[in-house]
């Protein structure tokens, strides 16, 4: 149509047909064949030019009228049977051939295969239209949960522990915020929260995430229903809370791009070192993202970091002087092993033995226990997220239970400077015992027993192990012995033992009875 339009702008201002034909490259009987064609419309031809390519087709009688029609009539049809096209695509073991069999099955004069397919690429790239936003400085943060996780190794256990990841971005300067969380309950979320902000040094006017139970309590397209700690952490900021329209992701487009960007420019780069913390994990987080910050966007003289420092760092709020902090509230009963548990994440903590059976009441926020008693506090404690597991302060414990918790923490070193208040034979008496087994672990009890008796007997056993020594074994039951028979009372003999002397006797016989 571009070219017969052209050769109908030639007509119009006088040019011969043979220059036309020779000008446009066509034959000489086209160019006369749409001038007859022209004439016929009793129309000018300015007017004919000016027409879109489809109403000079058919003023020109190029097109079937009524195969426009139901050309028209087969296209409206199709789209409107594109919705259900589209969710029976996603659904495994479905493909276009088979919906264009029954499409061709219930519609007989419909499009034929390959139309069809061209059609439905038409038409998802129409519905597929984006709208374009202008985000205000200030004015909106966005939160979600990356899908893949980042790990750590737990250095106590060997155990790999997988962390869910929160990701939170300013949409006007493309400024984020990446924090590995211990799990993905509400304390957590709202610690990570807080640390963004902290970030950012000031709070946008709103916050918006997707409908997750830990944002929402109660899903509705108009009014949400929010849990009851993040309106509080909200309230605290003076923060209004938004959730995206049910299954609409790009109500939250920025932050599902900063998804992205963290997989390539945070995961990836971190994907060959290895953590033994939280903390360490989450440091070397913000380190790459720092970096992500400082570059430049694409095609740009300026980073996230200068715009926002330079237009949307003054449009946030200023952040209150202390953060917000969830506080959770139980009561337990001390059990006999002086530990309560909360039951939030079944982990045990010590109070005052004293208290075994008593009822006592539980404070705890994201980071720290208190346990309190009558109003009196008796403990405290950092919070420890690992199920089943216990924290122990010694001084709560019993004198003896203190002893055995402090041994076992001892190792040859420890038992050989105790030792070493007794006197240098009992020093060198524990070091042979420490060196009478392969694995020295296997000697620690014997050490334990040895310490014992020495206490008990603190004048005696410098003796004792100086008459052991003169011995070939070096146990605890060889020191006990000495003790328990009084002979370290014995005269000194060492002298005379350290000797060949023979003992005269008339049973042994002479030199002279090997002449």
């Amino acid at each position: 149509m571009h070219k017969i339009k052209q050769i109908l702008l030639f007509l119009d201002r006088g040019v011969s047909q043979r220059n036309i034909a020779l000008q446009m490259g066509v034959n000489r009987r086209s160019v006369a064949s749409y001038y007859n064609l022209a004439k016929q419309t009793n129309m000018p031809l300015s007017e004919l030019v000016a027409l879109s390519d489809h109403e000079l087709a058919k003023c020109l009688g190029m097109l079937d009228n009524d195969e426009i029609t139901l050309d028209d009539e087969r296209k409206e049809h199709l789209e409107s049977l594109y919705p259900y096209f589209k969710v029976e695509l996603k659904k495994i073991g479905v493909t276009k051939y088979l919906l264009w069999e029954e499409y061709i099955k219930d519609y007989p004069e419909g499009f034929k295969y390959s139309r069809f397919c061209e059609l439905l690429v038409e038409f998802a790239k129409v519905n597929g239209a984006t709208l374009s936003f202008t985000h205000e400085p200030g004015a909106l943060i966005e939160v979600d949960f990356a899908g893949d996780k980042l790990c750590y190794i737990d250095k106590q256990t060997g155990e790999i522990k997988y962390c869910p990841v929160l990701v939170m971005i300013l949409p006007f300067s493309g400024l984020s915020y990446v924090e590995a969380l211990e799990n993905s309950t509400v304390p957590q979320i709202i610690k990570a929260l807080n640390n963004g902000l902290t970030s950012f040094k000031g709070t946008s006017k709103s916050v918006i995430s997707d409908n997750m139970k830990q944002w929402v309590k109660k899903i509705n397209r108009y009014e949400p229903v929010f849990n009851e700690t993040i309106t509080q952490w909200a309230t605290h900021y003076k923060i209004n809370l938004l959730s995206t329209r049910p299954y609409e992701p790009t109500d939250k487009g920025s932050v599902e791009n900063m998804v992205k960007i963290t997989y390539r420019r945070v995961y990836a780069k971190l994907r060959n070192e290895e953590f033994y913390s939280l903390r360490s994990l989450n440091i070397a987080i913000l380190k790459k993202l720092e970096e992500h910050h400082c570059q430049n966007f694409q095609k740009k003289t300026f980073s996230r970091r200068e715009l926002f420092e330079q237009e949307e760092i003054m449009h946030l709020q200023k952040l209150p002087s202390t953060p917000f902090i969830p506080k959770n509230y139980t009561r337990a009963k001390v059990q006999k092993n002086y530990h309560v548990v909360v039951g939030e994440d079944w982990h045990y903590y010590s109070v005052p033995y004293r208290f075994i059976g008593k009822e006592v009441r539980i404070l705890y926020c994201t980071d720290d226990v208190e346990i309190y008693y009558r109003n009196e506090r008796i403990a405290t404690h950092k919070r420890n997220f690992q199920k089943n597991k216990f924290t122990t302060d010694t001084s709560h414990c019993p004198k003896n239970h203190q002893a055995y918790l402090e041994s076992m923490l001892w190792n040859a070193n420890d038992y050989l400077k105790e030792a070493s208040k007794y006197g240098p034979n009992t020093v060198l008496f524990f070091q042979k015992v420490l060196d009478s087994k392969p694995n020295i672990d296997h000697t620690y009890l014997s050490c334990i027993g040895l310490q014992r008796l020495a206490k008990a007997n603190p004048d005696r056993i410098e003796k004792a192990c100086t008459r052991a020594l003169l011995g070939v074994r070096y146990n605890y039951m060889v020191i006990k012995n000495i003790l328990e028979n009084n002979m370290d009372m014995l005269p000194d003999n060492t002298n005379d033992l350290e000797h060949d002397i023979v003992i005269p006797n008339t049973n042994i016989r002479g030199p002279e009875e090997y002449k």
